[in-house]
């Protein structure tokens, strides 16, 4: 498939997630729109990453783009689709977040009730006809980035969407990010590939897994 056929992809925020996802799309030779708070930091990392990568401001990025990445803070994914309604209708919307905050013994809690999801939360926020994927988060980013493009067989990121019409384009972008796509489920299978859930790194699965060994756990 050409890069050109592909939908375009922007990356909002560029910590430790946003970063890795954004460099693993730029091996691929995919093209990708690169956006932070910090718009110097935005052309710097795009200018490490050459020329695939484009730097914007946050809403030009969104408005460039078919796939949203809001590779930011759970607690922060709701005020950008509040002040960005406009320009995120009809989009695909990509949520790597997971709902945890540092707490004082050097770990993380879960800062949502414990039978929700981040996934579901968000989705209760969409911009109008804007469609959501959970993915890209159920690994922590030193492992999003070494175990992206393992051989002989590719490490597995799941996800998990209601809309099965972006199936195509989510598993494309996995795998564009050097991994197997393993959809879960739709969005009420989120808690299981966020942290702490069954499915993910920082839960029961406790490691990076081949799709042979996630077909087993799925």
């Amino acid at each position: 498939m050409e890069n050109s056929s592909k939908p375009s992809i922007a990356i909002i925020g560029l910590g430790n997630i946003g970063q890795v996802v954004a460099n693993n799309l730029v091996k691929s030779n995919r093209p990708v729109i690169v956006a932070d708070r910090n718009v110097s930091k935005a052309k710097e990392l795009a200018e490490k990453w050459g020329p695939l990568a484009q730097p914007m401001d946050i809403g030009a990025a969104m408005n460039a783009a078919d796939i949203i990445v809001l590779a930011v803070w759970f607690s922060a994914i709701k005020e950008l689709l509040y002040q960005y309604e406009g320009i995120l209708q009809g989009k695909i919307i990509v949520d790597p977040s997971n709902p945890i905050a540092p707490n004082d013994k050097g770990g993380f809690d879960k800062i949502i009730g414990e039978n929700e999801s981040a996934g579901q939360l968000n989705a209760a926020l969409l911009p109008k006809g804007a469609k959501l994927a959970k993915a890209l988060g159920t690994l922590g980013a030193a492992s999003l980035a070494n175990a992206a493009f393992q051989k002989p067989e590719p490490a597995v990121l799941f996800y998990a969407t209601d809309d099965e019409g972006i199936n195509g384009a989510i598993e494309q972008l996995i795998r564009d990010n050097g991994f197997e796509p393993v959809r879960a489920g739709g969005l009420d299978q989120s808690i299981r590939i966020e942290v702490f859930g069954d499915l993910h790194e920082f839960g029961a699965l406790g490691a990076t897994v081949t799709a042979s060994e996630a077909k087993l756990k799925v």
